[in-house]
């Protein structure tokens, strides 16, 4: 079979972050370790090529850093200004970032244009962003060139649940009521109608995009693991109490005080603990919530974790709580899973494309009381009878490693080069993918 070349645009991409600058360095090292079946050359933005050395990467050989700081930084700087200034939210950034990217994309083709109308490479693919309102300014010009153009994965634009406002109000979401504006920006169409591929993260993403432009897509979702990272297994007896984590950055619409609400009577009953991986502005509101409910003996609210570090706090736990409301992707939930905690989260949006009833449990949304009143009904009836939850824990961990991992992930991107470059029919992994 013919072995394929890609030039990975990934502006955001570095290993020492977290977020999408993670999700990007894992996605393009996958992509990089297909050698016997891809020559990938990633393309970055030059703040993260000192990251990628230290990693072994060789500049010009491996990866190619661009720099667009003439555009990026005072971005950056107009972005962190307006969301202190004005008290904004995520949308703000997301606004804001199709400038940035243009730039690097524009860069990224004085670069390589040349080599792409000459077909040295057999595929352009943008890894990042993965926002779904940032579009391509040389999706075009690859289609002219011959020269298929994948987009994705992307995802966003999960709707904020009803009952939850003040959660909106408390992120600054405001810019989020007329987020269809990024509809009108140049290049929204082009970039949907020249690429040859669109990966779709999300059911959400794939019912955003116009009917016209589905058979152009292919669902995958944007998050993964890595099993060196996760490579840890929860086993043996359940102890008790049961010993529940939550892992996120603590603001409203991660939902770790409602963690701790549905938790209250059953720590103060001795038959749970909680544990709180994470920091953000909610840490005072939650040590609150610990004072308030009289719960400090069984919450350990230590602060945040290195990604390096998670597996070890997170292989203390059994199961792993989570009721975000408006999560877009959910990497936490298969970080949890892999290790074979059994995930509880709320019935919406991203992790709940990645659990399914043999896996998990998804916790019915509702009103703000209602979904504290059902994730306390879950956690109590495992608090009260453990005797599966060792066997669902190892099926989640057994899901995650066969479709969930960055080099399963890498596969299934290949197969999608391999549709577009016309070697196979496009493929259907299924939406989500099931078990």
């Amino acid at each position: 079979m013919k072995k394929l070349r890609a030039l990975v645009l990934a502006e955001s991409c570095n290993p020492d972050w977290f977020s999408v600058p993670l999700v990007g360095w894992f996605h393009c090292e996958a992509l990089h370790r297909l050698t016997d079946s891809l020559e990938a050359h990633v393309v970055t933005q030059v703040r993260n090529s000192d990251a990628f050395v230290r990693q072994g990467w060789r500049p010009g050989i491996d990866f190619t850093a661009v720099d667009t700081e003439l555009v990026a930084r005072p971005m950056w700087r107009l972005d962190e200004g307006l969301r202190k200034a004005a008290g904004l939210g995520w949308t703000a950034s997301t606004a804001l970032a199709p400038v940035a990217y243009a730039y690097f994309e524009y860069k990224a083709w004085k670069e390589f244009g040349s080599a792409i109308k000459a077909h040295k490479w057999d595929v352009v693919h943008r890894v990042t962003s993965l926002s779904p309102t940032t579009p391509s300014v040389i999706a075009g010009a690859c289609r002219r060139a011959g020269v298929p153009f994948v987009w994705g994965p992307i995802n966003g634009g999960v709707p904020w649940p009803k009952g939850f406002h003040s959660q909106l109000r408390a992120e600054g979401e405001y810019l989020s009521y007329v987020r269809g504006a990024y509809k009108l920006l140049p290049f929204y169409r082009g970039s949907r109608r020249d690429s040859a591929a669109i990966v779709i993260g999300s059911r959400d993403t794939w019912e955003q995009m116009p009917a016209a432009y589905h058979g152009h897509c292919v669902y995958v979702p944007e998050n993964a693991v890595d099993p060196a990272r996760f490579s840890r297994q929860v086993e043996g007896l359940v102890r008790e109490p049961l010993r529940v984590a939550f892992v996120g950055r603590l603001v409203p619409y991660k939902g770790a005080d409602m963690l701790l609400e549905a938790a209250a009577p059953l720590v103060r009953a001795g038959k749970v603990v909680v544990d709180i991986i994470g920091d953000g502005e909610q840490m005072g509101r939650l040590k609150e919530i610990v004072a308030a409910q009289n719960i400090g003996g069984g919450v350990k609210l230590g602060g945040w974790v290195e990604h390096v570090h998670m597996q070890e706090r997170l292989a203390e736990s059994d199961v792993l709580g989570f009721p975000s409301i408006r999560e877009f992707g959910g990497g936490v939930v298969l970080e949890a899973m892999a290790l074979g905690l059994v995930p509880v989260v709320a019935d919406y949006g991203g992790p709940a494309e990645l659990v399914t009833d043999s896996t998990g449990y998804r916790v019915p949304m509702g009103t703000r009381d209602e979904l504290v009143a059902r994730f306390r009904q879950v956690l109590g009836g495992l608090a009260q009878d453990t005797s599966g939850l060792r066997a669902m824990g190892q099926r989640a961990r057994a899901r995650v490693l066969k479709l969930f991992t960055w080099d399963a992930k890498a596969r299934q991107m290949l197969e999608v080069y391999r549709w577009v470059t016309g070697g196979r029919d496009k493929p259907d992994f299924g939406m989500p993918f099931p078990d």
